[in-house]
């Protein structure tokens, strides 16, 4: 139980980083200021803020226009998609003998 409830904390607290981020990047695009490098966004994405980065896609209609972005995104959350489930169901056959 205690693991679960770190898991969705990390989840949810690097959704909300991932989020910001993509509001203050949204800011200085309009404003043609200093932008966020998209590396940091996927990195961010990587360690689990992809929620967030698809909620700032539909709410703050952000990096919405380009596909190599959209690409890398979907790819990481794929990758989160197969580790959850190895852990999930590989983990739980695994030592099912």
């Amino acid at each position: 139980m205690n693991a679960t409830i770190t898991v969705i904390s990390i989840y949810l607290f690097m959704s909300l980083v991932c989020f910001i981020l993509f509001f203050i990047d949204k800011k200085r695009s309009t404003a043609g200021g200093w932008r966020i490098k998209e590396y940091h966004l996927h990195l961010v994405e990587l360690l689990g803020g992809w929620p967030g980065a698809l909620l700032g896609q539909k709410f703050i209609r952000h990096k919405t226009k380009k596909t190599r972005y959209k690409i890398v995104l979907w790819l990481i959350i794929l990758v989160h998609g197969l580790l959850w489930g190895y852990f999930i169901y590989g983990l739980s056959t695994k030592f099912w003998w």
